[in-house]
């Protein structure tokens, strides 16, 4: 497994290649919170592949790779055991919904953030995942265009080092 760097103007280096990437909204910050829209910093290990087999051929990785469903949904609710799990839908408590009509979910690998331990609030859905048109920011994720995203997982990309700005 390799590393690649995440910079705060957008840039992600995966060795001497520079990919163009998106990041949080409210920039880069070592003390995340839920709700700020920033990208945390530091290495960000990459747990896992989620992606919609009706959309997509499965990603190429040595990941753990996994279908997601309508049913699949994130919860970033800090007040509800299951803060920063991914959930079966519907859910009681505040969640993001994975399958979505948009495409940004496609491809979408589980970063470490925030899993182990859970702490309340610190932030929650941090992942990597397909940019919009035109590279807007996230809301605290970071996203890459879909050959880019296709090529990291590739090349066994194992940490996200998100520097400080």
């Amino acid at each position: 497994m390799t590393d690649a760097l995440v910079f705060s103007d957008g840039r992600l280096l995966l060795g001497a290649i520079v990919l163009r990437a998106a990041v949080g909204r409210g920039g880069l910050r070592a003390d995340k919170r839920e709700g700020d829209g920033a990208t945390p910093v530091g290495p960000l290990e990459l747990r896992r592949v989620l992606y919609r087999a009706d959309r997509t051929a499965v990603p190429r990785t040595l990941l753990p790779r996994e279908p997601i469903g309508d049913r699949d949904g994130w919860c970033d609710d800090p007040a509800h055991r299951d803060y920063n799990r991914m959930v079966t839908l519907p859910h009681p408590a505040r969640h993001e919904q994975l399958w979505r009509s948009d495409s940004i979910y496609d491809i979408t690998v589980v970063l470490g953030w925030n899993d182990s331990p859970v702490a309340r609030g610190r932030g929650s859905a941090i992942f990597l995942h397909l940019a919009r048109p035109g590279y807007p920011p996230t809301e605290g994720c970071i996203a890459l265009s879909e050959a880019d995203l296709r090529a990291v997982l590739a090349a066994g990309v194992g940490v996200l080092r998100v520097m400080p700005p």
